[in-house]
């Protein structure tokens, strides 16, 4: 994933890259928390424990099922007046499916899915141009009022 694929009319954009190991998901929500109090979101809005929650439940996937093929796991941070998205790349050529029969299964992923629907917000799978890979998108409203 590169950086240029940050929604552009977002003004804040971060991307991390970390080892697809053991401390990832710490690294992932710490650098989250920075990023998101840089930007100026408080951390009590009420979509903030949620996507923290979410982003590592995303990672903790690319640590356990994406490790073998993906030695490195990245994170894209990017948020704006109305939203938050995060997406969590690696190079495992499985792409999960997040509507249908077959969606996101028992574990992490329902979880996600469960979380960003909660919040009226979006999750997609998309798949790299240059090879075997997948990101896992999640936009999620940063307003609370109408």
């Amino acid at each position: 994933m590169r950086p240029a694929s940050a929604p552009a009319a977002l003004p804040h954009r971060h991307v991390l890259t970390v080892p697809t190991g053991p401390g990832a998901v710490r690294v992932a929500r710490e650098t989250a928390e920075r990023a998101l109090a840089e930007w100026g979101i408080d951390a009590h809005h009420p979509a903030v424990g949620p996507a923290l929650l979410i982003l590592g439940e995303l990672v903790a996937n690319s640590v356990r099922h994406a490790a073998a093929l993906s030695p490195q796991t990245t994170v894209l941070y990017a948020a704006g007046p109305d939203c938050l998205v995060l997406a969590v790349h690696d190079r495992h050529p499985h792409r999960p499916a997040l509507t249908g029969p077959h969606a996101a299964g028992p574990g992490g992923l329902a979880t996600v899915l469960e979380l960003t629907h909660a919040l009226g917000g979006t999750a997609v799978v998309r798949g790299d141009a240059d090879g075997p890979g997948k990101s896992v998108w999640v936009t999620l409203p940063l307003r609370t009022g109408p």
